[in-house]
């Protein structure tokens, strides 16, 4: 296991877990171990209420603020929605930090020590988040906490050896996730390569993460020499020597930003990952909220496919918005 593509999943989620719901709904107004394989995780959504954060960029991919309700229409399965609640203040968030400690990271492990520094230099006091430290097996090394510095100490004392379990990693993240307090919630994954000494398969933490109210970015540690490039282009790049373990981590990861309206992104250089590490938690606190009531009750535990369309300002460049592609409607 020699790379990973880097999968920075700039993220835009649906929140639609109960307790959330009334947090955010408040917000808006006033402004363990892997386990088995089997996994019985049903994410309930309440249906009176879906919140979709959404990421606008304009063409220097520089985060645009100050857009309103009305340039922004939301539908849900083609029939276009009433926008009950929209906000783009700086909402609390609950982060877990998934970072690869397998063989092949060796000196590359301080680097990504440096990245977890710069990403938690950008958090707030209301903010909180958990380490989860991954190589034969996923551990949960830091419980949430809002203390950044336990965090910090313990990535200090991490050493690298190993294979890869980064499946189980998001597995762990997802589940360690349902204790968080905060609204809106993300992982963010650091690694070198793709899994390969997971319980879980792709297809279980694939709809995981469609079920889920987490949001999730990803960066790879590369080797110098190689170039960046997704699945294909990474194996023409080392002459096909990449083998289905490597490339089955970075494809699955590629797949998830697409679906949580994401991006994919990779530091080629090492010294590139801090910087990519504070742009991840910059972008975090620069998004829009859009919040709305199904005009379909069926409580049929079908997937809905959300999408957002931009209203174009004539006075600036041509836009561009990422949010999550959908979610699974409640079945109670």
């Amino acid at each position: 296991m020699r790379v990973f593509v880097a999968v920075f999943c700039a993220f835009a989620t649906v929140l639609l877990g109960q307790s959330s719901l009334k947090d955010a709904a408040s917000n808006n107004t006033t402004s363990n171990n892997t386990g088995a394989p089997k996994d019985t995780t049903a994410f309930r959504a309440d249906s009176t209420l879906v919140l979709v954060p959404v990421s606008v960029t304009d063409p220097s991919n520089r985060y645009v603020l100050g857009l309103g309700k009305d340039d922004l229409r939301l539908f849900e399965d083609g029939v276009e929605q009433k926008v009950t609640h929209f906000s783009n203040e700086d909402a609390p968030l609950s982060i877990g930090l998934l970072v690869d400690t397998s063989g092949s990271m060796g000196a590359k492990l301080d680097t990504s020590r440096r990245a977890v520094a710069e990403f938690l230099k950008t958090l707030n006091t209301a903010d909180q988040a958990f380490l989860v430290e991954f190589s034969d097996q996923a551990q949960l090394a830091v419980p949430l906490t809002s203390d950044s510095a336990a965090i910090e100490s313990t990535m200090t004392l991490a050493t690298s050896g190993g294979l890869t379990a980064l499946l189980d990693a998001v597995h762990m993240g997802l589940q360690e996730m349902k204790g968080a307090k905060n609204p809106r919630k993300a992982l963010l994954v650091i690694s070198d390569g793709g899994d390969n000494n997971s319980r879980y398969k792709s297809s279980q933490i694939s709809d995981l993460v469609r079920e889920a109210d987490v949001q999730i970015y990803a960066m790879g540690v590369f080797e110098p020499t190689l170039s960046f490039g997704l699945s294909g282009a990474l194996s023409r790049a080392t002459g096909g020597k990449l083998g289905a373990a490597e490339l089955d981590g970075p494809r699955l990861l590629s797949e998830i930003a697409d679906q949580t309206g994401g991006r994919a992104l990779a530091a080629t250089n090492l010294r590139e990952l801090p910087g990519i590490a504070e742009r991840i938690g910059i972008e975090l606190r620069n998004q829009y909220v859009l919040a709305y009531s199904p005009q379909n009750p069926s409580r049929d535990g079908k997937y809905r496919k959300i999408e957002v369309k931009l209203q174009q300002p004539k006075a600036l460049p041509a836009l561009k918005a990422r949010w999550r592609l959908g979610y699974y409607a409640p079945t109670e």
